[in-house]
């Protein structure tokens, strides 16, 4: 708009009399493509938007499951149209559409799955502070074996006992996916008597 405002200003549409057709298309275009973009049909921007404002009231699976399922509504409806004015591009764009959002509705079953998984005490992330899952869900990067990052100390138990232990520094939060020294982990225990001496302080 402001380059079309600008051209009529200083006459360059007089000079190029093709030059208005060819603002006014790049602008049906931009239009087109803004449009197309933030209808709320997952994995579009619009559907990316409704599932970050939906996070904050279903949480993270919750929000993927609805975003995904209202995708597939959407996405048939884009089907429809595709066939109903023979346009092979908008089928293209369908197929491609509904691939991701299987894939997200993959996602949001395993995240779903995932969030009822018994939780370790003693631990949480330094970031969300969530407490790890319980299970062998880490995979060594030296021997490629699953394992408990939490209940062996970081150290991997299926290395060779001929080489040296194989430990970890470092691990990635499996809900925010922040990545924190396994130091930072461990929270603090407070025994009674600190709880009733901090009571008698304040």
């Amino acid at each position: 708009m402001a380059v079309g405002r600008m051209s009529l200003l200083l006459g360059w549409y007089a000079a190029v009399p093709d030059l208005r057709t060819l603002i006014h298309a790049v602008f049906i275009i931009d239009v087109g493509l803004l449009v197309f973009n933030i209808l709320p049909i997952y994995p579009l921007d619009g559907g990316q938007i409704l599932r970050a404002l939906l996070w904050f009231v279903l949480g993270r699976a919750r929000s993927l499951m609805v975003a995904t399922i209202l995708g597939f509504v959407g996405i048939v409806a884009f089907i429809g149209l595709a066939f109903w004015t023979r346009d092979i591009w908008l089928g293209a764009i369908a197929v491609f559409m509904l691939m991701n959002c299987w894939g997200g509705l993959r996602h949001a079953q395993a995240l779903l799955h995932f969030a009822k998984l018994p939780r370790r005490a003693g631990f949480a992330c330094p970031a969300c502070k969530t407490a790890p899952p319980i299970g062998d869900l880490w995979k060594c990067g030296r021997c490629g074996q699953p394992f408990d990052m939490f209940q062996t100390q970081a150290v991997c138990p299926h290395c060779s006992p001929q080489l040296a232990a194989t430990q970890f520094g470092s691990t990635r939060c499996m809900d925010c996916g922040a990545v924190r020294p396994v130091s930072e982990w461990a929270t603090p225990v407070i025994s009674a008597s600190s709880t009733f001496e901090h009571q008698v302080r304040g």
